[in-house]
């Protein structure tokens, strides 16, 4: 997910991508912990997207408060 697509989304667009992406990550765990992935870079890749949506719900409070 690119950052260009973060900015567009809304906030509880951007609140109900983390929770999804949480879930899928949990999954993701769980699953290459009984049988490896075909790519485990999946899951580093979903751990950097949650974190972009994270920064950029941070950003948008902090922009609040100013």
């Amino acid at each position: 997910m690119k950052s260009s697509e973060i900015k567009e989304l809304t906030d509880k667009e951007i609140n109900e991508k983390v929770d999804d992406l949480k879930n899928v990550l949990t999954r993701m765990r769980i699953n290459h912990a009984v049988s490896p992935l075909d790519n485990p870079n999946k899951i580093t890749d979903t751990k950097k997207d949650i974190a972009r949506l994270k920064t950029e719900m941070r950003k948008r409070q902090l922009n609040e408060n100013k």
